[in-house]
């Protein structure tokens, strides 16, 4: 990289929801030199997860602009004629989203100068491996957060016959924070809550009673149910049946609250951290925080908690009720690229996750004539059947240019169009968490 490109770089990042905004804006902040200016211009993916100004404030990453977009939006602002381009993409996105923008950009770049476009995983890999990576090809980077997932990535790629070179290894951008040195005054127990998993009234009304029954059977301990949003709310995954509707009616004890806030603070003052498959864990194991991942309603890739055997952290609530003190294996949690080689707060080898992907950029924005127009595994031939689908649900053609009548406004919306717009998401959100249900279960009459 030039000496003049360390100094100012242009960093974009397009996100659908607040854990994966937060996972672009961190890793866009990882992939360039601690030395350079860097502007970080983000975009959220108008849609069902576009997150709150209470979910952003949350999340707790600034960027220098931030506005709302839909896919054809953001692919004009992508090519316009500036002279200030940008010189990296993020594509913190589900799958489809990621793939729908590579072809747009495609079409819309061409052969001309590009920024090295970036995507990946923001948090454990357990489900659509497959499908998911495949959607993900095309990207310049396609980062690993773990040596595990690289080999799994690349045996991919490899198996289908495409290029596996963008795979890159590096780590979950969050891993940070003050290492576990010892129990708090008052211990203090953690359920990470998860918006998908389980999926069913009964499994998370069995989890919550058991959380109700640990808190009355240990009065000295505080016990906090971590919740992900408040209703009306989305995250990455849709929440049906949030646990702060679960809990009305139930008689709570004085020692277990419904806590919200950025993570990172709560596990602050961790002293046990317990979820089904959490991508906190990764987070509590860092900080060398003892985790348990439950074990009660079985060890099923459905549930994700199949990606912790080997951890040494599974564990049911009855273990936990008879003081159960897990302890990771250290290998395991290595390979997972979580307090690798060091303490979890500076040195080691999560210190240096990045450096390869950062040299990777460089050489890439120092290719002699640019990069090559952008190169997906699907394509019109390789998945007729498929991609059209795709693409057309973010208003593209076959070839990735937008169709005709795709919404793509040349300024922001007014006030009618925002209230409009604000009326439509509550009333979808109204009838996944509320109407949805309901048709199931008469369906299941």
């Amino acid at each position: 990289m030039p000496a003049s490109a360390t100094k100012s770089l242009r960093v974009a990042v397009l996100a659908d929801s607040d854990t994966r905004w937060k996972w672009g804006a961190l890793t866009a902040r990882r992939l360039t030199p601690a030395d350079a200016e860097v502007r970080l211009d983000g975009y959220l993916l108008r849609g069902r997860a576009t997150p709150t100004a209470r979910q952003l404030q949350e999340v707790g990453v600034q960027a220098d602009s931030l506005r709302e977009v839909t896919g054809v939006e953001f692919l004009r602002a992508m090519t316009e004629d500036t002279e200030d381009r940008y010189d990296i993409l993020v594509l913190a996105l589900v799958g489809g989203s990621v793939q729908a923008m590579l072809h747009g950009l495609r079409a819309a770049w061409g052969s001309g100068r590009r920024p090295v476009v970036v995507t990946g995983y923001v948090g454990v890999v357990y489900e659509k491996l497959t499908d998911g990576l495949l959607l993900r090809h095309g990207a310049d980077l396609v980062l690993a957060n773990s040596r595990h997932d690289a080999d799994r990535f690349r045996g991919v790629y490899e198996g289908v016959g495409a290029d596996a070179s963008a795979v890159t290894e590096v780590a979950l951008p969050f891993l940070d924070g003050t290492p576990y040195t010892g129990a708090h005054e008052p211990f203090t127990v953690v359920f990470a809550a998860q918006p998908s998993v389980p999926d069913n009234r009964r499994d998370r009304t069995y989890l919550l009673d058991r959380l109700i029954r640990h808190a009355r059977g240990h009065p000295e301990r505080e016990v906090l149910l971590k919740l992900r949003s408040k209703p009306g709310e989305h995250t990455t995954h849709i929440e049906e049946l949030p646990y702060q509707k679960l809990v009305q009616g139930k008689d709570l004890p004085d020692n277990l609250r419904l806590v919200y806030g950025h993570m990172g603070e709560v596990l602050d003052r961790t002293d046990l951290l317990v979820t089904v498959s959490s991508t906190a864990a990764l987070e509590a194991l860092h900080r060398r925080i003892p985790t348990v991942v439950l074990t009660d309603l079985g060890v099923r890739e459905v549930l994700g908690n199949h990606h912790f055997t080997g951890s040494g952290c599974l564990a049911s609530w009855d273990q936990l009720d008879a003081g159960h003190r897990p302890e990771a294996d250290e290998e395991w949690v290595a390979r997972q690229g979580v307090a690798a080689g060091g303490p979890p707060s500076g040195g080691g080898v999560y210190a240096t996750a990045f450096d390869i992907a950062r040299e990777r950029i460089a050489k890439l924005l120092d290719r002699p004539g640019g990069l090559p127009p952008l190169n997906p595994y699907y394509t019109p031939e390789t998945a007729p059947g498929y991609l059209p689908g795709i693409l057309a649900r973010h208003h593209l053609g076959p070839d990735g240019a937008p169709l005709p009548g795709a919404p793509a406004a040349d300024r922001a919306p007014g006030p009618v169009r925002q209230i409009v717009r604000r009326a439509a998401r509550g009333a979808y959100r109204h009838g996944v968490q509320r109407v949805a249900p309901v048709i199931r279960r008469m369906g299941e009459l």
